[in-house]
């Protein structure tokens, strides 16, 4: 099992040099991979979520992704998730594949349709129709990634006769990850994607989905399945939280079962947000986790 990092790039002072420190403590450590997210401008009320932590001092994730891939050499640099509708492909693609060359081939595309309804209308993105445009979407993504000369005819792009650069250092392209907790997410995984990624779901519910991604794998004739990936909350306690305490959060011996939990379930790299006031806290559960978790887990 393989396990990343999410940089706090959001809900906090801005910390440059924290923030760096971070993605270089995490390949030192061994971690497998550094992730940044994605919102760009957060309604001041949003339904059911009034302490959304992405609406202070949230940095824009595909910049940062370059940044993060020019401080560290070998760690995978993704992201989850990018939101599909809010940009123009082109020029995502581009971003993208710059990333990947910059990096010399370290970028995972994490990406999902969104959920925030208020941000859709500010960027004047349809919010009714967000499914089908992310679908177009994938699918330029890859014409694009993988035809120095691409060709695409869809209901809101088409094109031809043009070149495209630069071509990312992964064939045919980038991991693409596809985030989504829903069973139309699932599909969406297994039409368009590499991986499903879902975030804060538990084990078993999570392990119910992947049976469905492998019968909905095979009824389209898909020989192997897309990998299975998951985001969640890490947060150390001393305390016996009981039978409610939520995934990865607890005692370290609870952490360590929820992981091999997981990893029956069919995950192969979970990315793990690290609980933590300061930067200094963090470090301390990212040691933490590195020396009493990771080597007993099943690799």
């Amino acid at each position: 099992m393989k396990f990343g990092v999410c940089i706090p790039h959001y809900g906090r002072p801005i910390d440059v040099p924290g923030l760096t420190r971070m993605a270089v403590k995490a390949e030192e450590l061994g971690f497998d991979s550094v992730w940044v997210t994605d919102h760009i401008i957060v309604p001041h009320v949003i339904p059911d979520r009034p302490e959304i932590v992405y609406r202070h001092n949230m940095l824009e994730p595909l910049v940062l992704l370059a940044h993060l891939g020019a401080i560290t050499r070998k760690v995978s640099i993704g992201t989850s998730v990018v939101i599909l509708p809010y940009r123009n492909p082109i020029i995502l693609a581009k971003m993208v594949a710059t990333a990947d060359v910059l990096s010399q081939g370290r970028v995972i595309f994490g990406a999902a349709v969104g959920w925030m309804e208020g941000e859709f209308k500010t960027l004047n993105v349809p919010f009714a129709n967000r499914g089908q445009l992310s679908d177009e979407y994938l699918e330029l993504l890859k014409e694009l990634w993988a035809n120095p000369t691409p060709a695409f005819q869809g209901k809101h792009f088409q094109f031809s006769d043009v070149s495209f650069s630069p071509m990312p250092v992964q064939r045919p392209h980038p991991p693409i990850w596809i985030g989504g907790r829903t069973r139309r997410a699932v599909r969406r995984a297994v039409q368009h994607g590499d991986c499903w990624h879902p975030t804060q779901m538990r084990p078993k519910e999570l392990s119910g989905h992947a049976a469905y991604m492998r019968r909905y794998s095979a009824s389209v004739g898909r020989e192997t399945p897309p990998q299975l990936s998951f985001r969640g909350n890490l947060s150390f306690s001393s305390v016996n939280a009981g039978v409610e305490r939520p995934p990865l959060r607890g005692r370290a011996k609870d952490i360590i079962s929820d992981l091999q939990e997981y990893a029956e379930a069919g995950v192969g790299h979970v990315i793990l947000e690290i609980a933590g006031e300061s930067f200094d806290d963090k470090f301390k559960a990212m040691d933490r986790f590195i020396q009493e978790i990771r080597p007993r887990v099943a690799a």
